[in-house]
């Protein structure tokens, strides 16, 4: 009798051994899946500025509505100078710039913040048009470049510039931008376009 019953008690605890191990096995291979999950899962971030609607940043792809917004402001930030804010002007500018651009950023910034510190030559631009790739992660912005010097406007261009973009996560990041030169040298007679990264909005 008393065998029978050890007999009962050790099936009954072999069983209960047995379920407590399916169920941690389940368990750990769920947690698994979980973080796997999470892991390739787009992030996404909510912004609400002060437009008529929301816009939603995804780390899959940059929204162009967002990119339209970005490239407005950093065209305002970057075309617009005077010798009173040019250590503001250039702080700003390296504040949204990719860290892998940083260093050659900052070394024309400082070529432009020299030439201008303690001069009368101020700049602004007004925007007439803007068009973005967001697959390209490219803008361009048409518009004219006024320079003043003193309290007079002493030139008024029509300008193109061109904004490069790198895109990490929901972090977008200012590469470099430029003017857009024709060159002449395009094919077959058409005008070819280049980037000046270097002339940054300044005179040239």
């Amino acid at each position: 009798m008393d065998l029978s019953i050890s007999h009962g008690q050790a099936q009954r605890l072999l069983k209960q051994r047995n379920m407590l191990a399916i169920t941690a096995t389940g368990l750990f291979a769920l947690s698994i899946v979980l973080t796997l999950t999470a892991a390739h899962r787009d992030r996404e971030v909510v912004l609400q500025p002060v437009l008529a609607k929301p816009l939603t940043l995804s780390s899959n792809h940059v929204d162009k509505d967002y990119l339209e917004l970005v490239t407005r402001d950093a065209a305002l930030l970057t075309l617009n100078r005077s010798p009173s804010n040019l250590q503001y002007w250039m702080d700003s500018i390296l504040a949204i710039t990719d860290p892998r651009t940083h260093g050659r950023m900052k070394a024309e910034l400082m070529k432009i913040f020299n030439e201008q510190n303690g001069s009368n030559v101020s700049q602004y631009f007004t925007i007439e048009q803007l068009s973005v790739d967001p697959e390209a992660l490219t803008s361009e912005v048409n518009g004219v470049l006024h320079t003043v010097v003193g309290s007079k406007e002493v030139t008024s261009e029509a300008r193109t510039f061109r904004y490069v973009w790198s895109y990490s996560g929901v972090s977008l990041k200012l590469a470099g931008f430029g003017r857009v030169t024709k060159d002449g040298k395009g094919g077959g007679g058409g005008e070819g376009t280049s980037t000046k990264t270097s002339d940054n909005g300044g005179e040239g």
